[in-house]
């Protein structure tokens, strides 16, 4: 290796062929999801009228650490895996910190964001079933465009409900999923009965991804030869995004380093699990002292100040009652930009690491993170995702503690994806018109209430 190497790729040959599923290293398992009717544990056909029976196996899979990619998915991923791991020598100098500071360019997938790592089997496990539609949710839209396109390499149609807030704030991201042929709807919308209510109650209501979820969820439901996909919180989905730490595990020995901090964006867990649970495993099996730290909006703080419960996923009560770090069903995130962060709470994988101290939580406020896009920009030539700013945001924030210590700490950090579709938010943060949103405590227990 030279002394200043930028990046580090791995041939085709050398991507992972097994997922990681650290639910069969953990000491305490998550919780069981329950059935909303029975209280009772969920078992995989449980949720056979909603996912691909597939993924209702691995979802409730607590044995098997390793699950085999499908040589057909393996064959998607080489269009654009492995990713770079990439020394952030720019960052690094901007700041002034002895910190080594690195980051997995997730942007580079076809669609930009690391979301097509799930969306691909998800697609997959639909059509060896003989499914021929699929609906889900999405925000700011990576996750809708990434199944689109999945769904258009299966011959599956596609079905999108986007948040409705972030389907004004990003109509290129809608235009995307249409050029991929899906179906794009604002959600709330007047076209399922979780929506109909929603409006009739709130009929101001900007959306968000439980509501899109309730929406996406009775679609499934109600049309035949159709199933439903999720692009986090659920386990099959973190699972599939381990993909990332197993590639940078590889690429970071060719670096001659290890991670002291692995840090990833948060909204319901996919790209902090991607990049964190294949080294997670190393400190829960061998006591490795690596921190692992989830960043979150200081507007949709399920981590940091919400409370471990059972609740729904979606608002309308349709998914299982899953045990999860909330800040209940109800809630109504602020209109920040990063619209794929705006969910209640988080998955049940990472809501029990959290609960056992394997992990820690940052909040951060929607203005660091811009501040903190544009530095990364300047110093690396990528414009992030308002979502992967939180990542960044974090990161900066360990380095500059290096710089009062002196400690050459080597710090690891997702970048989700890239923020050229996202310029309008952008644009927004350099005229000064956006804001921190502040949160209430009274707003938070209102909505655990309810």
């Amino acid at each position: 290796m030279s002394a200043k190497q930028k990046r580090f790729f791995l041939s085709e040959d050398e991507i992972p062929r097994y997922w990681y599923n650290i639910q069969a290293d953990m000491v305490n398992k998550p919780m069981p999801p329950l059935n909303p009717q029975t209280k009772e544990p969920l078992k995989p056909e449980d949720l056979y009228p909603i996912f691909a029976k597939e993924l209702c196996h691995q979802e409730l899979d607590q044995e098997n650490a390793w699950i085999e990619i499908p040589e057909p998915v393996r064959e998607y991923y080489k269009y654009w895996r492995s990713t770079p791991l990439v020394r952030a020598y720019g960052l690094e100098k901007a700041l002034g910190t002895p910190a080594h500071i690195y980051f997995k360019n997730e942007s580079v997938s076809p669609i930009g964001s690391h979301k097509l790592n799930s969306a691909i089997p998800q697609a997959y496990y639909c059509q060896q079933e003989g499914v021929t539609n699929v609906t889900t949710e999405t925000g700011a839209g990576q996750w809708g465009a990434a199944l689109s396109y999945a769904a258009k390499l299966f011959g599956l149609e596609a079905a999108v409900y986007q948040v409705k807030i972030s389907y004004e704030q990003k109509p290129y991201r809608r235009s995307i999923m249409q050029t991929f042929g899906a179906q794009v709807t604002p959600s709330p919308s007047m076209s399922t009965r979780a929506g109909k209510d929603i409006l009739t109650q709130t009929p101001n209501h900007q959306g968000s991804l439980g509501t899109a979820i309730s929406e996406a969820i009775e679609l499934a439901r109600t049309t035949p030869n159709c199933k439903y996909t999720l692009g986090s919180v659920l386990s099959h989905v973190s699972l599939h995004q381990t993909i990332i730490g197993l590639e940078a595990e590889k690429q970071m020995e060719m670096a001659g380093e290890y991670p002291d901090i692995v840090i990833g964006c948060f909204g319901g867990g996919s790209n902090f699990a991607g990049i964190s649970f294949p080294f997670m495993r190393h400190t829960i099996k061998d006591g490795r002292k690596t921190r692992y730290i989830a960043a979150e909006p200081a507007s949709c703080p399920k981590l940091t100040r919400g409370k471990f419960q059972y609740d729904f996923a979606d608002e309308a009560g349709y998914t299982p009652l899953l045990p999860m770090y909330t800040l209940g069903h109800k809630f109504a995130p602020a209109n920040i930009h990063a619209g794929g962060l705006r969910f209640h709470g988080a998955g049940v994988i990472v809501s029990q690491l959290l609960k056992d101290g394997l992990m820690e939580a940052v909040d951060i406020p929607q203005l660091e993170t811009f501040e903190t896009g544009c530095l990364f920009a300047r110093a690396e030539g990528i414009i992030p995702a308002p979502e992967s700013c939180h990542a960044i945001a974090a990161a900066v924030r360990e380095a500059k503690k290096c710089i009062e210590t002196g400690e050459e700490k080597v710090i690891l950090f997702n970048l989700s994806g890239h923020g050229l579709v996202d310029m309008a938010s952008y644009d927004q943060y350099l005229a000064g018109n956006l804001m921190n949103y502040s949160l209430p405590d009274e707003m938070i227990e209102k909505s655990l209430e309810s």
